[in-house]
């Protein structure tokens, strides 16, 4: 406790400072809080979407409703019983893990190129890399559609392989070349004075340092092909069909719970890749 002498032998000044300090703490602490309820209420309304339809999946009715007014698996069982939505789950995952391939391959080698070479025009390259990520798929959609239709590449495997290996090749390129340039080059140059050619220093070197980042950059190139919906709108038909344009139609003409269960296998799909990156960087 502090004596009366004391309390009266303080200067104004310090009387001052000590004042405003405990008011900046106050302040501190007053804004630390405020930051906290709008950081969960942002969080709330952002997941509040998808909690709410995986009740929704598991109701007993014959339309979506919530709350649900019984639970049953039944709409997972007619998910996985109707061809369509096989058939267009199946085609969406040959789509999503082949544009994961083609993507993490050419953006990996885009990001060497930019990060550790020596290219005339690089800002604009860049840009260019990233540019899928930033114009609208809107826009984007209608552009290929116009380039893909006197190709006959709508509705194919194909024509799907290089829209989404574009629109995936952006998280890559900016998710590796993040990782290059946190990554010291004086390692890569210590393995080349050692007598190592620059392949080997490459494969010993700098891949495994950059690993979890392509790791992680292949998640983010799937989940964007397997999720994307609006360019499939301009380039599939009735012969090449994603599960997002299967959603979208049986909006319009069959809103059943099926739809339910299909959003939350592509939830569940998408919690279980982003867990498996957060182990595999853990264990890095």
């Amino acid at each position: 406790m502090v004596s009366t002498d004391q309390t009266t032998s303080q200067t104004p000044l310090q009387f001052t400072q000590m004042t405003l300090a405990g008011s900046g703490r106050l302040s501190r602490s007053v804004t630390g809080g405020l930051a906290r309820i709008v950081v969960a209420a942002v969080l709330f309304f952002l997941m509040l979407p998808t909690i709410v339809v995986i009740p929704m999946s598991l109701s007993a009715g014959e339309f979506i409703e919530f709350p649900p007014r019984g639970l049953s698996l039944r709409w997972y069982g007619e998910f996985f019983a109707d061809p369509e939505w096989l058939s267009a789950t199946l085609f969406s995952l040959r789509i999503a893990l082949s544009t994961t391939v083609a993507a993490t391959v050419v953006g990996t080698l885009a990001s060497i190129a930019l990060v550790r070479g020596q290219i005339a025009g690089k800002p604009i390259i860049q840009a260019l890399s990233i540019g899928p990520m930033i114009v609208p798929h809107i826009v984007l959609g209608v552009a290929l559609y116009l380039v893909f239709a006197p190709l006959q590449l709508t509705g194919n495997f194909l024509g799907f392989l290089i829209a989404h290996t574009v629109l995936s090749i952006p998280y890559v390129v900016i998710t590796v070349s993040a990782a290059l340039q946190r990554l010291d080059p004086v390692l890569e140059l210590a393995a080349l004075s050692c007598g190592a050619s620059r392949p080997r220093a490459f494969f010993s070197v700098v891949l495994p340092n950059i690993a979890p980042a392509i790791a992680a950059s292949s998640v983010f190139a799937f989940l964007a092909s397997f999720d994307e919906a609006t360019v499939a709108f301009f380039i599939s038909d009735t012969g090449g069909k994603t599960i997002s344009r299967k959603m979208f139609e049986d909006i319009d003409f069959n809103l059943t719970p099926v739809i339910a269960a299909a959003s939350t296998l592509l939830v569940g799909v998408s919690l279980l890749l982003m867990a498996s990156v957060q182990t595999f960087a853990k264990k890095r």
